[in-house]
């Protein structure tokens, strides 16, 4: 039986713009083991390109194989759902680019689905359409429900406020289709072409990808580099099966391997 991992980035890999300590040598590790991985991140701004050049600046080359995203995930559901589809986007290059390469016809008047993805580059103006078309009847579907740092200085609103503002305005809940979303946590899985018992999910937030791993049947391991941390564990229902202050305490093979 194969094993692989789907691994989370941000807190994982690298904190920022800062490589966590040994995150390289776990990857190089993995290469060289031939262990089937992906990064699985729900940030749709950045195509499969720009994330593997991220990593490259950190000192971590990749392939395209390894890197899966909310927004590939996302085109693949739109393309499920309706192949062909239309949809009007409030997002940037890595949905806009997944949505096409899906068959999915971007729009401005009369959408099946109002997209939302991170971004800086939509105004208040297209929120208010994307409203409108909602309440005409296109279906709302969100990338994902991260929240935004809190932090004084940052640069971008946050997915989950923007979310809970069109979702107030148009009193229609958004369909999620990244983390914790089994529509990803699946889509991943067999993107790397492994069954349930195969895989194992790595990261570093409770909520995300602990809770989506625990939920689909796949081992999780937590680690301790990003934004959990070991003393607020008791405050969930579920736990991960591995719990570890980062990606360069975990050996190979796994127990459960």
């Amino acid at each position: 039986m194969k094993q692989g991992l789907l691994i989370d980035m941000d807190g994982v890999i690298y904190s920022g713009e800062e490589l966590i300590f040994g995150a390289d040598r776990f990857i190089n590790n993995l290469i060289k083991q031939d262990i089937p991985f992906a990064f699985m991140t729900n940030n749709s701004q950045r195509t499969s390109l720009e994330v593997r050049r991220k990593l490259k600046g950190l000192g971590i080359k990749v392939e395209d194989k390894h890197v899966y995203t909310s927004a590939m995930a996302t085109g693949k559901f739109l393309a499920d759902q309706s192949p062909a589809g239309t949809a009007y986007v409030l997002g940037e290059g890595g949905l806009l680019s997944s949505l096409h390469e899906n068959g999915i016809t971007l729009v401005n008047t009369d959408p099946e689905f109002v997209v939302l993805g991170e971004g800086r580059n939509f105004t208040l103006e297209m929120v208010q359409r994307a409203v409108d078309m909602i309440l005409a009847g296109a279906k709302f579907i969100t990338t994902n429900r991260d929240p935004s740092p809190k932090k004084p200085g940052w640069n971008n609103l946050g997915i989950a406020a923007t979310t809970a503002m069109i979702e107030e305005a148009t009193g229609r809940k958004a369909f999620v289709t990244g983390k914790p979303s089994p529509v990803m946590m699946r889509s991943a899985r067999k993107f790397l072409g492994l069954e349930t018992s195969e895989t194992t999910v790595i990261g570093d937030t409770m909520e995300t990808d602990i809770q989506g791993g625990v939920q689909m049947g796949y081992k999780t391991i937590l680690v301790l580099s990003g934004i959990s941390s070991k003393d607020r564990l008791s405050h969930y229902a579920f736990k991960p099966d591995l719990i570890a202050s980062s990606v360069d305490e975990i050996e190979f093979p796994l127990s459960w391997w």
